[in-house]
């Protein structure tokens, strides 16, 4: 089989005003950025407010494992697939970081049939969204540094910094740096650091705004510092509010693509699961509720991370009710969380199924806490034996979740339509009570220890010294009922990346908390979990080449 950006690079494409005509956007209500890209103007989504909302399905998935699992992909793969079924369908997706491209991940706009286009587009710099982020949030920390040394009115203790500066790429040694080295015109010295693009707070402001009008007032309450009587100094004190906005005004109209069947995407932000609350904008899926029958938009990593801040944060937030979950594993990764090496993966091996599977189960569990009916399917690869294969079937509807075969990755929407036709069984037959897994006046710790003990199956909480000393101020400055982003590692459900399948009697480890004042909930950093991750020994970017014609290879 080709490769991703062979398939891609081949693929035929339309231009992006006749994938918008086919669902009647006019031409006038998008802003081109070259033949297949587009931006939604801000006129057209003001129009939108009154259309009425169709149905809304999230796509999660187990925890990743190295063999792989295709939450994008069948995300796009089950968008074609009920467009083949009649059902106008738009996803709502998340736009790529280029840390992961030229890391270890890869791109994220899909893979094999099942992608949207164009793909190295999309996977490098697309619309300029990330850098409109990474220059807002840094524009905060030379203001706040400025102010710092241009007379210090505001009382800023500078060891009491908290705003960090960022960049989109994975560079371990800007994790702890020290700035304002040498003469006294060059700023006072203090230790600052540096978070990826996706975990700077103005990505999840970015991400959570309803409008132009909201994004500005959640940048007013970024909390950059603390003065020296300890009381909280904002991006508003510093008035950098409206040059921020200024910065990201454009960044704000949510992207339009195409899928390889020329179906429309929405792919708009794109924060982290593991160190940010994982979704795309709540605009880029509210635009596609009002222009489709059906929009399926998906969440970042496993369903312990992504799929709770997507309900926990996101829905609360926004006030979204999903009616269904599709829940993706593949056969191979179940088997590596029952202690099969990555290497004897294609061989077949019901005992290591058996023991692996139990972290499947406790997804399913998990998501049925909300109140949301939960559609399993299996990403399929050619070495998935049909015993194995019947055993998952079996496993999931005894546990009351619908079960399908996703063939997209090889067959495009095609081989989505068991998925598809289970989807929309669903949503016409059984009626989701969705709700959150705690209320906003629940106080900190018992947010932390409920989604500890419901979502990982913790047994306790330690906190360090520092949390706990965190903890009390965030109660002192009446922070205490904003919901919590758990900052995880994605390999395990619990917060030791090597704890595989299904982890019983482990505290997590809470060795950080701080506000998100302006996105509107409290980051909790579990274990050695990092902000600013590091590059592998190989990298991606090592297989990443442009031909004298321009043509990009090694993408993925």
């Amino acid at each position: 089989m080709k490769s991703d950006i062979e398939i891609a690079q081949e693929a035929e494409k339309l231009r992006i005003e006749k994938v918008a005509e086919r669902y009647d956007i006019p031409y006038d209500s998008l802003e081109l950025y070259g033949k297949y890209k587009a931006k939604l103007t801000e006129d057209y989504l003001k129009e939108l407010d009154g259309r009425p909302d169709g149905r809304l399905v999230l796509v999660t998935a187990i925890n990743p494992t190295p063999a792989g699992e295709g939450k994008t992909t069948t995300t796009i793969g089950l968008v074609d697939a009920l467009n083949k079924r009649g059902r106008k369908t738009i996803a709502a997706l998340r736009e790529p970081s280029l840390g992961p491209c030229f890391g270890i991940k890869g791109g994220a706009a899909g893979g094999g049939y099942a992608q949207v286009v164009p793909m190295e587009e999309l996977n490098l710099h697309f619309t300029g969204d990330f850098h409109a982020i990474t220059s807002a949030n840094n524009l905060l920390a030379a203001m706040l540094d400025n102010h710092i040394q241009k007379g210090n009115q505001l009382g800023i203790d500078p060891r009491s910094v908290v705003w960090k500066r960022c960049m989109d790429m994975n560079d371990r040694v800007l994790r702890n740096i020290v700035v304002g080295l040498g003469k006294k015109s060059d700023g006072m010295p203090r230790e600052d650091h540096f978070v990826i693009s996706v975990a700077s707070e103005v990505m999840a402001i970015f991400c959570l705004a309803e409008n132009l009008h909201d994004l500005k007032e959640r940048l007013k309450k970024i909390i950059v510092a603390y003065n020296f009587d300890g009381e909280p100094v904002t991006a508003d004190d510093l008035k950098a509010t409206g040059a921020m906005a200024a910065l990201l005004v454009d960044a704000l109209k949510p992207n339009i693509v195409q899928t390889l069947e020329h179906n429309m995407a929405i792919v708009h932000g794109g924060p982290f699961a593991n160190i940010a609350h994982g979704c795309n904008s709540v605009r880029a899926t509210r635009t596609a509720l009002k222009l489709g029958d059906i929009a399926v938009t998906e969440a970042g990593f496993g369903a312990d991370l992504g799929a709770e801040k997507f309900f926990d944060i996101k829905c609360r937030k926004a006030g979204l009710r999903p009616d269904a979950v599709v829940l993706v594993a593949t056969v191979r990764a179940l088997k590596y969380n029952g202690g099969v090496a990555k290497d004897d993966l294609k061989t077949e091996n019901l005992e290591a199924l058996k023991k692996g599977i139990v972290n499947l189960e406790k997804h399913i569990e998990n998501l049925q806490k909300y109140g949301v009916p939960v559609i399993v399917t299996l990403n399929s690869f050619d070495t998935d034996t049909q015993a194995e294969i019947d055993f998952v079937k079996n496993f999931c509807e005894e546990r009351g979740a619908e079960f399908a075969v996703s063939e997209v990755f090889a067959k495009g929407g095609e081989g989505g339509l068991d998925l598809a036709d289970k989807v929309i069984d669903t949503l016409e037959n059984k009626k989701s009570d969705f709700h959150v897994l705690y209320p906003d006046n629940m106080p900190l710790e018992d947010k932390i220890w409920t989604i500890a003990k419901e979502i990982y199956g913790a047994c306790g909480v330690n906190y360090t010294a520092a949390a706990r000393k965190q903890l009390g101020k965030l109660k002192d400055i009446g922070m205490d009922n904003l919901p919590v982003c758990m900052a995880k590692t994605q390999y395990s459900l619990s917060d030791d990346a090597k704890a595989l399948g299904r982890p019983t009697g482990f505290k997590i480890n809470v060795r950080e908390v701080y506000p998100s004042a302006g996105a509107g909930f409290v980051v909790a950093v579990l274990g050695n979990i990092m902000t600013m991750p590091g590059l592998p020994m190989h990298p991606a970017a090592e297989n990443i080449d442009v031909t004298d014609d321009g043509r990009i290879t090694g993408l993925f």
